[in-house]
């Protein structure tokens, strides 16, 4: 089977990584790539958002399936194109990536579907937002409708901070992702991320992964993109996995369905948990980044005939399975991220990292250049274990960091702290 991975980032490598270990795979392409995937296919220079363009080569090179990883690609609505031109894809169309793309667009599938999330109001106005705002209690949070880069979320402890929020977002620091805000209820209780994936009727549940998006050790520090992550889940329990189906996937998947835009692809829900309860967060249209890397290091199965049916509506009869034990990642990101960092330092020692036991290197942000390794982005590494439980596979990971070499980098020294301290921690399904 040709296939055609677009993205380079470490969600991408993880996703390459797998696919490449298929015995149904004749043919990788990648799109950019990363100096980690180079070595499992062909390098392609065509732009990730030119749908047409990527659309053509499919084409002309009889490509059977493309995986889309980022979230702006989805947003071209290259799932259409491709589907429309008889090439499987996974990932949904610009309909249906909606879910990801505007939060309000979610609001409304939840609504009807009745799946649990916070309450909220929608605004284009600062006046009328401002006086939304002093209509709730604190904590205040305020999220650009549209893509943001995982930047869009502003969580204020004031009004005054939440009304210069409001004016920040709506006067263009996002652009138009920006142009309309969403001011959302304060959830808390304990975060997780869980994934299913669909052919747009039939689901297939995924497992759960907990990440950690402060920057700094303590959950202190800006908001990330994700700065590590670890399976299982031990606030993910059976039944929060049963009322995360019925309440929440089911329900979604349903609906999306019921409107014409069946949704294919994952699901990613990030969840708020308290007293067993699911609510959601947001629905994002693609894996997480780092949760993918954890997923693709737990899964026994060869997911590449999963994708498959996911893309051409085959899912019915298809199962994952996963090993029993646990995943852990630590992310190494640039001194400053996720403000602004420099690029260009050496890497040394990944190979020296990825040759311990259990331990994988994901690049996020990597190039090469003159033979040598050089940072080229925010996150620039993925160091992902496993083991026969969190304590191990957490243990292995921070080995592999300390074989790497690279002082331009700092990471968090407290990652996967919730499981460790819990005594009998419940698993996930």
């Amino acid at each position: 089977m040709k296939v055609l991975l677009i993205g380079g980032g470490g969600r991408e490598h993880a996703l390459g990584w797998k696919i490449a270990q298929s015995p149904q795979l004749s043919k990788l392409y990648l799109l950019p790539g990363n100096p980690g995937l180079t070595p499992l296919g062909e390098t392609l220079s065509l732009a990730e958002t030119d749908p047409v363009a990527i659309t053509d080569f499919a084409k002309s090179e009889a490509i059977d399936l493309v995986v889309v990883g980022p979230e702006a690609v989805l947003a071209t609505g290259l799932g259409d194109l491709l589907r429309a031109s008889g090439i499987a894809c996974f990932g949904p169309g610009k309909e249906a990536a909606q879910l990801e793309t505007s939060k309000s667009f979610m609001k409304d599938v939840c609504a009807t579907a009745g799946a649990p999330t916070a309450a909220y109001g929608k605004f284009s106005n600062a006046e009328d937002a401002k006086a939304f705002l002093r209509e709730q209690t604190a904590p205040f949070v305020i999220k650009a409708d549209g893509l943001a880069a995982g930047k869009g979320v502003i969580i204020t402890q004031t009004l005054d901070e939440a009304d210069a929020a409001v004016d920040d977002m709506l006067g263009g620091r996002f652009g138009d992702a920006g142009a309309e805000l969403i001011i959302e209820e304060f959830m808390d209780g304990e975060e997780a991320s869980f994934f299913a994936v669909s052919d747009g009727e039939t689901i297939i549940s995924m497992i759960a992964v907990q990440d950690h998006k402060r920057a700094y050790d303590g959950d202190k520090g800006p908001n990330t993109g994700g700065m590590g992550a670890y399976s299982p889940a031990p606030v993910f329990t059976q039944a929060v996995y049963e009322r995360t189906m019925d309440e929440i996937i089911k329900p979604v998947i349903k609906e999306m369905r019921q409107r014409g835009t069946p949704y294919i692809g994952v699901l990613y829900a990030g969840l708020m948990i308290k007293n067993e309860r699911p609510r959601l967060i947001e629905i994002n249209a693609r894996f997480g980044d780092p949760e993918c890397q954890i997923m693709m290091c737990r899964m026994k199965s060869d997911f590449l005939p999963i994708l498959y049916a996911a893309a051409t509506g085959n899912l019915a009869g298809q199962e994952i399975t996963w090993d029993d034990g646990a995943a852990a990642l630590v992310v190494m990101a640039a001194e400053g991220y996720p403000g602004a960092y420099k690029k260009g330092s050496v890497i040394e020692g990944v190979e020296a990292a990825t040759a311990l036991p259990g331990v994988t290197v994901f690049h996020a942000g990597t190039k090469e250049a003159d033979g040598r390794l050089l940072s080229n982005g925010g996150r620039v590494l993925n160091i992902t274990a496993t083991g026969s439980d969190i304590s191990e596979a957490i243990t292995r990971a921070y080995k592999g960091i300390d074989a790497i070499n690279w002082p331009g980098g700092f990471y968090r020294r407290d990652i996967a702290w919730r499981a460790l301290e819990r005594d009998t921690p419940e698993r996930n399904p």
